[in-house]
């Protein structure tokens, strides 16, 4: 079995994606890099301890320290051996089982939600990933991406915790003709999603919701938010991960970044945002940049 000590060590990874770029009412092809991101499942001798959404490379360095910080194995000298168990279609490395004597495993873990379920990370504290599904969500609406810049207003406009501290983001749904149902602020954004979803369930208005806005980057999570509660655009300030653009792509979700300055790219299913460019593709380029990855 191949050792993680023995795999090369790298720098951040990235893909070059296809986008669809709205700027000044009009539409024009352009190719992005986005930050790869992946699932890295953890096991501590063979008990699953906790998956964790991460950029590859320093596998060694990441499980180190996380199992040191949550107090799970801080000996400064004894130097565990981690085995690889899986990688993925792409070679990147998707699980690991570090093998530690149970005289220096400092706390029990054993099936429970072990790392503190971190407000940036809706995935990281589980010990298994769920299962995406190759469902679509189904959608006959046509997005106006002019409304775009204006649902942002809006969330903005209600952010009183963000205005006052600087600290907190901010999800909204939208109907399709950009009428704000519900915002939500939290310092986290995986939480103000689920508040939003959360108000729509409770207040029987999640069929009417169809495009919801963050405020950051866009994760794998997020997009599973969204499909989970059937809404078909997600629309986001910053950029998306390629984990991201990918499970877009696959719910039939479209995802569209860097909303702002009435500017915006569309990264998948483009066809569901109105645009007089049917020829304009989306998604990973073929000839991708060069990047290094565990072979």
């Amino acid at each position: 079995m191949e050792k993680l000590q023995d795999s090369v060590n790298h720098q951040m990874n990235i893909e070059q994606y296809n986008g669809l770029f709205f700027n000044e009412g009009k539409f024009s092809q352009v190719e992005d890099i986005l930050a790869i991101e992946v699932a890295l499942s953890i096991a501590v001798n063979e008990i699953p301890f906790t998956v964790t959404m991460q950029t590859p490379g320093n596998e060694m360095e990441l499980v180190r320290g996380l199992l040191f910080s949550e107090k799970i194995f801080q000996s400064l000298t004894e130097h565990p051996v981690i085995d690889i168990l899986e990688k993925n279609e792409e070679g990147f490395i998707s699980a690991v089982n570090v093998k530690i004597p149970t005289h220096f495993i400092l706390k029990d873990f054993a099936g429970t939600r072990n790392v503190i379920s971190a407000s940036s990370c809706g995935v990281c504290g589980k010990t298994s990933l769920d299962d995406f599904g190759n469902e679509k969500i189904y959608n006959t609406d046509i997005l106006n991406p002019s409304l775009v810049e204006m649902m942002f207003e809006k969330v903005a406009g209600q952010q009183k915790t963000f205005q006052q501290s600087g600290g907190t983001h901010a999800a909204g749904a939208f109907t399709i003709d950009g009428e704000l149902l519900n915002m939500q602020e939290d310092i986290g954004r995986h939480n103000a999603v689920d508040k939003v979803i959360g108000y729509l369930i409770n207040n029987n208005l999640l069929s009417r919701a169809k495009c919801l806005t963050v405020s950051g980057r866009v994760s794998y999570e997020i997009v599973s938010k969204a499909k989970s509660a059937a809404i078909p655009f997600l629309a986001s300030v910053s950029a998306p991960s390629s984990l991201a653009v990918d499970s877009a792509e696959s719910a039939g979700i479209s995802l569209l970044a860097f909303c702002r300055n009435n500017k915006l790219t569309v990264y998948s299913n483009p066809k569901q945002v109105a645009n007089n460019h049917p020829e304009i593709i989306t998604g990973q380029v073929n000839n991708k940049t060069d990047v290094k990855k565990f072979k």
